[in-house]
């Protein structure tokens, strides 16, 4: 039996953007009487099959990510588990989870099947612009933390301003903000285009580690990669296009469009992970690891 080991100034207040999902503290363990000791739970973290590096795993159907040594991943069955261990409700697209087995810093992956984003409006990303929107969204999005209990969240400005990358297809951005209690938070994404849909490699970081992780982050995540025929440059003409480009991806996404169209209330949330409850539960991450995996020859 292993235990996944993570410093606890990760959990004092790290940040997912992960589409219509709150993350909240868990409570974990039940009620116990006086004067008895507290029994261990069954957890169904335990019968997660976690894959450790060095390895080759797939991130669903499309795409596919090397794991090092020293890292282990769960896949997207398992990875909702893992959210909602956390108290989330899953969004129903996780396909993966990656981190180092002793470090402060874990990646969410996600698709989105929603079609080939142009990246015609590449230079065209007004950041002032986008951070208002985002400030908007986030003052929506607080109407409803209020509503649920939850603190509200301040957006303080770029962590990064958006960068899109033409060779690799790839759009990331940072964002700084402030918890209603005055901690910080980072946000760091990444959306990898694809010919059918996006990937979101959301990064969740102590804030004050972010600088050392980053490059270590981007290393790791040159090991990712679309399968044959899934890739940016597989476009045919007749695919599925998406209905929005590059900044809507920093936006909202999909969410853009639902604003647009009066669907939706909010456009951008910023979500908590928080507290000692969060180290508690991966205290817990315990179960039989599988065992390392020969890494697989690339995909032609």
């Amino acid at each position: 039996m292993n235990t996944l080991r993570m410093t606890r100034s990760v959990w004092t207040l790290a940040l997912v953007l992960l589409a219509g999902t709150i993350f909240v503290a868990p409570v974990l363990g039940g009620t116990e009487q006086a004067g008895e000791p507290a029994a261990e739970q069954p957890s169904p973290l335990d019968q997660i099959k976690w894959v450790v590096g060095p390895s080759q795993a797939g991130l669903g159907d499309m795409a596919e990510i090397a794991v090092p040594e020293g890292y282990i991943f769960a896949d997207g069955k398992d990875t909702q588990v893992l959210m909602e261990a956390m108290g989330n409700i899953p969004t129903g697209t996780e396909v993966g989870f990656l981190a180092p087995e002793d470090s402060d810093w874990f990646v969410v992956f996600e698709f989105s099947e929603e079609g080939y984003v142009s990246d015609e409006d590449k230079d065209k990303l007004d950041a002032a612009a986008m951070l208002k929107a985002i400030r908007e969204g986030t003052e929506q999005g607080n109407k409803l933390r209020r509503e649920r209990g939850y603190p509200t969240m301040t957006i303080e400005g770029w962590q990064s301003e958006p960068h899109y990358d033409e060779v690799t297809h790839n759009l990331e951005w940072g964002i700084r903000a402030r918890n209603e209690d005055g901690s910080p938070v980072v946000n760091y994404n990444t959306r990898l285009l694809g010919r059918k849909g996006i990937m979101e490699a959301t990064l969740v970081a102590d804030p004050e580690a972010l600088p050392a992780i980053l490059p270590v982050f981007k290393r790791d995540l040159v090991a990712f990669s679309y399968k044959a025929g899934h890739r940016y440059a597989d476009y045919r003409q007749g695919d599925q296009v998406a209905k929005y480009g590059l900044a809507a991806l920093v936006t909202g996404g999909a969410a853009a469009v639902a604003v647009k169209s009066g669907l939706l209330k909010y456009l951008w949330k910023i979500l908590l992970i928080g507290g000692a409850a969060i180290a508690a539960l991966f205290s817990k991450l315990r179960g039989k690891k599988a065992a390392p995996q020969p890494p697989q020859p690339p995909v032609a």
